[in-house]
């Protein structure tokens, strides 16, 4: 439980449970610590705070930071833990499953990228480029200023029209 109100800034007591985290081993080398969107969700915080819980646990050395992959415990050069498939492709396939079961109907708008983001605990470039790979498939299709929307069912993939 954070103390909102103490003297000890809040970037300092999430750094201090994510270093509980790995400590305990529920983290450990090579693995991702939670992203700026999970840990705004998680403690309820600013991206800001989160970018400083980052960078306090990096001045302690017990993480490092790969541009565009993410924040890992350990230091450079320790082998990252690769998920199976990106954090993106698997947003996309979600939704793919749900237009495939009828969910997400055609012309229909697909969840905001703000609630991608809230969803899956990730920075607004994940969701978009999880948007953009259902719209490279021809899954959605984009109105500039005006939403992202399921496309017509004989626009998408071959395989499953």
């Amino acid at each position: 439980m954070l103390d909102r109100d103490g003297p000890v800034p809040l970037y300092i007591q999430v750094a201090e449970v994510i270093e509980e985290r790995i400590a305990s081993g529920e983290l450990t080398h090579g693995d991702a610590v939670p992203s700026e969107a999970a840990m705004e969700e998680e403690f309820e915080i600013a991206r800001t705070t989160a970018r400083n819980v980052a960078r306090e646990l990096r001045r302690r050395r017990l993480v490092h930071t790969v541009q565009g992959e993410g924040t890992f415990v350990g230091p450079p050069g320790v082998p990252l833990r690769k998920r199976s498939r990106a954090i993106y492709v698997r947003i996309a396939d979600e939704i793919v499953l749900r237009i495939r079961r009828g969910e997400l109907r055609p012309h229909r708008a697909i969840p905001s990228e703000e609630w991608l983001m809230r969803r899956h605990g990730v920075a607004k470039v994940t969701a978009r480029k999880a948007v953009a790979r259902l719209r490279e498939c021809g899954w959605v299709f984009t109105v500039p200023q005006g939403g992202t929307y399921v496309s017509a069912r004989e626009e998408w993939p071959v395989e499953w029209r």
